[in-house]
């Protein structure tokens, strides 16, 4: 059996662009941990030399001037109304990953950090680089079908009001189907409070309980296993076979890296 590594070291510094929508919270604690291995062993397996954003009104401006980084806005919404199309037009899409994938050439990136990057992802970027992204469930746990569980925007609240007894976040790489890419890891558990008075007819106490949830989960889920990720990529701890089952420290994980 033949492995190769996701990224091989030997290959040199693995450079990551933050591809971002909003707030840019997961991208700073990326940056944040790479600052720090810099400032505590004067290298940092991983670079992030450059944000991307396709919202003019997201912080991706605020981050780049925080941590003295180059930012790349090309609003998405524009780019559909300039051409009247709706944006659920994939096919449009691909011209402007294409057009993105060029924009970040000159920054020798490999890796892409999708930190909270609300486009769906086509063909030309999928293929150019590796993409990782964080999702505020388990996406281990499947239905009796084989497939995943907790997919989409609401994956929370979904869990919560399953029953589930604890949420945890998983990094993935980023593939074709939204939520389907290969699990690279799974955070430590969050356990659900929802006291005696929840009631799951009530959409406003519903809503209110998943936030505070997601909430809590970004502090020990997402902020936790994203970052880390990316540093466990850099180091050469993930491989894949010829058949594109995942391994870490060439152990293999069909269900991910999982946290306990």
């Amino acid at each position: 059996m033949s492995l190769s590594k996701l990224h091989d070291p030997a290959n040199g510094l693995m450079r990551v662009v933050g591809l971002m929508s909003g707030s840019g919270s997961n991208l700073r604690k990326i940056i944040e941990l790479e600052r720090t291995i810099r400032k505590e062993k004067g290298l940092c397996p991983f670079h992030v030399p450059v944000i991307f954003s396709d919202n003019a009104k997201s912080n991706a401006v605020v981050i780049g001037r925080d941590y003295d980084l180059p930012v790349i806005t090309r609003d998405i919404a524009a780019f559909y109304k300039a051409r009247g199309i709706p944006r659920s037009d994939l096919g449009e899409r691909v011209s402007y990953d294409l057009n993105t994938v060029g924009m970040l050439s000159p920054f020798g990136v490999s890796v892409a950090a999708y930190a909270g990057y609300m486009s769906i992802a086509t063909a030309p970027l999928i293929h150019e680089l590796l993409g990782v992204n964080v999702h505020p469930a388990d996406l281990s746990i499947t239905n009796a079908d084989g497939s995943r569980k907790y997919t989409g925007d609401h994956t929370v609240r979904d869990a919560i009001l399953a029953g589930e007894p604890e949420l945890r976040s998983t990094t993935h790489i980023i593939e074709k189907d939204v939520d389907y890419g290969r699990i690279l890891m799974i955070s430590r558990p969050l356990a659900v409070e929802l006291g005696d008075s929840f009631d799951p007819s009530d959409k406003d106490l519903v809503k209110r309980v998943s936030d505070e949830h997601q909430d809590r989960l970004k502090e020990i889920g997402d902020w936790d296993i994203f970052p880390k990720t990316l540093l466990c990529l850099a180091e050469g701890r993930y491989a894949q076979d010829e058949k594109g089952v995942l391994y870490f420290d060439e152990k293999p994980i069909q269900s991910g890296l999982r946290l306990d």
